[in-house]
C-alpha cells in the first residue's frame, strides 16, 4: 500500500492523514504512562472479538475502528496481536463494496496495520486496484466538481470531498479535474467568511469550514483575503467555555469543531484566536474522564471512540503550540 502522495495533490511527501497522526502523536510524547495507559484501556475496551470496534452500543463498525485505531496509535501505536486482530476484521469487509466514508477509513486503517506489523492487506490484489478504488471515487463525482456521498447525490459535499482526496491521497493517485474542485470549494463559501456543507445551506459551519481549508491548503490555494475571512469566521463560533461551536446558532462548544478549528488555526497560521490554557482547562476539566475516555461537550453523558480521538487530538495540538512557544 503507497505511503507517498503524489505532487499534483499536496506539496508534501506524504498523505494528509500520516502527516497528522505523526503530528498528533508527537504532541502525547511526554505523557506519563498511566494516563496514557488509562484511555489506551478504554479504547480497547471497545474493541469487539472480530477485531473492529464499536461505538457506544452494536456490532464493530469500520468507522469507529479508524478512529480507536488512531487514537491508539497516537498513544504510541498498536502491538503486534492487536494489529493482526484489526487485520483479520478489514479482511473481513470487500473494500469494492464500500462507500466513500467506509472506503477512506478502510484504506486509512489497513496502512496502520501494516505500519504497526508489516502485513499489507492489499499485496495480492490485482496490479489495477488502484484504479478501481479511484474508479469508485469517481462514480460520485458530481457535476459542480465535487464529490457526493452516493452515485445519486445531485451535488457535491465539503465533507465527502475532503474524503474522496484523503483517499487519493492514501492510493497515491492524483485527483483528477483538480480546478474544479478548488472552484467548486470556493463556491461553498459564505458571506460570513466559512463554508458550507451543502450548496443550498446559507450558514456556516465548522467543520465544512475546517476541511475547505485543508484542501485548499492542500492544493496550494490558500491566500491572505482566505485567511482573513476565517479569521472573521472563527470568531463568531467561539464558545463560552473557551472552545468553538459547530456554527454561531449553537450555545456550546464541542470537541470535534475545537479540534477541527484549532488545526485550522494552526495550519493556516491564523493567529492567536483561541486562549490554549482556556481550551485545555475545558478538555480536562469537562470532556477527559479519570477512568479513560473522553466525551463530545460539556452536555455528553458518556465518552466514547470517536471523540476520545478528537479529546486527544486536542490536547496533542495543545502541545504542539506550546512547543512552538
Amino acid at each position: 500500500m503507497p505511503t507517498d502522495s503524489n505532487a499534483e495533490n499536496s506539496p508534501a511527501s506524504l498523505p494528509y492523514l500520516v502527516r497528522l497522526g505523526n503530528r498528533l502523536q508527537r504532541g502525547l510524547a511526554d505523557w506519563d504512562v498511566d494516563r496514557r495507559d488509562r484511555h489506551r484501556q478504554f479504547l480497547l475496551s471497545f474493541q469487539q472479538p472480530d477485531g473492529g470496534f464499536t461505538g457506544r452500543e452494536g456490532d464493530s463498525d469500520l468507522y469507529y475502528t479508524s478512529f480507536g485505531v488512531r487514537g491508539l496509535m497516537m498513544l504510541g501505536g498498536m502491538e503486534e496481536q492487536l494489529a493482526e486482530s484489526v487485520g483479520d476484521y478489514l479482511r473481513s469487509l470487500d473494500w469494492r463494496t464500500l462507500g466513500v466514508i467506509d472506503l477512506m477509513n478502510w484504506l486509512a486503517t489497513a496502512l496502520a496495520v501494516q505500519v504497526s506489523n508489516g502485513c499489507d492487506l492489499l499485496a495480492n490484489e490485482p496490479a489495477t486496484w488502484r484504479e478501481e478504488a479511484a474508479a469508485r471515487l469517481e462514480a460520485v463525482r458530481t457535476s459542480d466538481g465535487g464529490y457526493a456521498k452516493s452515485p445519486d447525490g445531485a451535488s457535491g459535499s465539503t465533507y465527502h470531498t475532503f474524503l474522496v482526496v484523503l483517499s487519493y491521497q492514501l492510493l497515491g493517485l492524483p485527483v483528477p479535474r483538480r480546478n474544479a474542485l478548488v472552484q467548486f470549494l470556493y463556491d461553498r463559501q459564505r458571506d460570513d467568511g466559512g463554508f458550507v456543507e451543502i450548496g443550498p445551506m446559507r450558514r456556516a459551519g465548522t467543520n465544512p469550514t475546517a476541511a475547505a481549508a485543508a484542501l485548499l491548503q492542500e492544493f496550494g490555494a490558500v491566500d491572505e483575503e482566505l485567511r482573513h475571512d476565517l479569521r472573521g469566521f472563527l470568531k463568531t463560533v467561539r464558545g463560552d467555555e473557551g472552545g468553538l461551536q459547530a456554527n454561531s446558532r449553537v450555545p456550546f462548544a464541542d470537541s470535534l469543531s475545537t479540534f477541527t478549528g484549532l488545526l485550522t488555526i494552526r495550519d493556516l497560521s491564523l493567529g492567536p484566536l483561541l486562549d490554549p490554557e482556556r481550551v485545555r482547562d475545558w478538555v480536562q476539566s469537562q470532556l477527559e474522564f479519570p477512568t479513560g475516555g473522553f466525551r463530545a461537550a460539556s452536555w455528553d453523558s458518556a465518552a466514547d471512540v470517536e471523540y476520545t480521538f478528537y479529546g486527544l487530538g486536542l490536547l496533542a495540538l495543545l502541545a504542539e503550540l506550546e512547543a512552538g512557544r
